[in-house]
């Protein structure tokens, strides 16, 4: 079974084709050109999908050396993500699915963020614990099947990635700002200032990246006031991923350990900080099973929406995908 999957949720376009489980192709082409505006355009984004898709598609093609008669399953992001964005790659697998008389299925972006860690694996250990972190979503799950899963705990304002990326505008940094901070992080003094970690009553699953926003926010306004080449950048940058990482670590594992599980997968692109993944692996020696993606894997891409869909394939009940999955898509979706 050849899958064939689009992704183009936000400034990503990629497309790839999986042999089963096995990835065979991943291409990927990131807009770089929104470093140019401190953040996403959505109707940029959106033209340069409609620029690039041909090329993406064909690419993904030659590098699995296959045809579109080898294809037995079609996949697209659905959502969440910018909707003009998401209507390209959406459309575009739609038309390439009809055209063929091959079965469709639109999948869910944070779904197959979530088993992203496994890719290439035929068989998942349930049940774990699901971290999923990135720039638009910070969300923890409960997850006890392919089709079981719940959620405990999400962000109830910024995600973390949009923190790391709202605090390196206040630092003077590019966009992204994420890998910027834990660059500069890596030789700065954690301990030089404490930024807050949010604790939201009633709901401890729950995360809140607002309030450090903007304790970095007063704390720049007090004592570098105008003078941003005085800012030591290393040491707050430091601080500030400590204060981060520290919530989204010490709220996964107390979900891990009042459900007493011992598996946790962490994924989406701030699975890619340095300092997260060190955090979850000095858990690995009080007996927690932790898994991340491979790095191509963390930010978005196609891959982890073919075996996503894979995984629904050979998981759900017999007929579920036959080619009534193309006519319920053309009624949700519209033709």
């Amino acid at each position: 079974m050849f899958t064939f999957a689009i992704e183009s949720s936000c400034d990503e376009t990629s497309a790839a084709i999986l042999d089963n489980f096995e990835v065979r192709s991943n291409i990927i082409l990131s807009q770089l050109f929104h470093k140019d505006y401190g953040g996403i355009v959505p109707e940029l984004a959106s033209r340069a999908h409609i620029k690039t898709i041909d090329k993406i598609v064909k690419s993904s093609f030659d590098e699995a050396n296959l045809s579109e008669l080898d294809i037995g399953l079609v996949a697209a992001t659905r959502g969440p993500g910018l909707i003009g964005s998401l209507l390209v790659g959406f459309n575009f697998a739609k038309g390439f699915a009809a055209s063929n008389n091959i079965p469709f299925i639109g999948i869910d972006h944070i779904e197959s963020h979530l088993f992203s860690c496994f890719i290439g694996k035929a068989e998942i250990e349930f049940p774990f614990i699901s971290l999923v972190v990135s720039g638009g979503h910070t969300i923890l799950f409960l997850v006890c099947g392919y089709n079981d899963y719940k959620v405990l705990g999400q962000t109830q304002d910024d995600a973390a990635g949009e923190a790391f990326d709202k605090v390196a505008k206040m630092l003077g940094l590019e966009y992204p700002g994420g890998p910027l901070i834990d660059k500069l992080a890596k030789v700065g003094n954690e301990d030089y200032h404490k930024f807050p970690e949010a604790e939201i009553k009633g709901s401890p699953y729950d995360f809140s990246f607002s309030g450090i926003k903007t304790s970095v926010l007063y704390y720049l306004r007090k004592n570098f006031p105008g003078d941003t080449l005085k800012i030591p950048l290393n040491d707050l940058c430091a601080s500030f991923q400590k204060a981060v990482v520290g919530s989204l670590v010490s709220k996964t594992i107390s979900a891990a350990k009042n459900y007493g599980i011992k598996n946790i997968a962490v994924s989406g692109g701030v699975s890619a900080n340095s300092r997260l993944r060190n955090e979850f692996m000095k858990c690995t020696s009080n007996g927690y099973n932790v898994f991340f993606p491979e790095k191509i894997y963390s930010t978005d891409n196609a891959a982890m929406i073919g075996y996503t869909a894979y995984l629904k394939y050979i998981h759900s009940p017999a007929g579920s995908f036959d080619n009534e999955i193309l006519k319920q898509a053309f009624a949700r979706f519209g033709s």
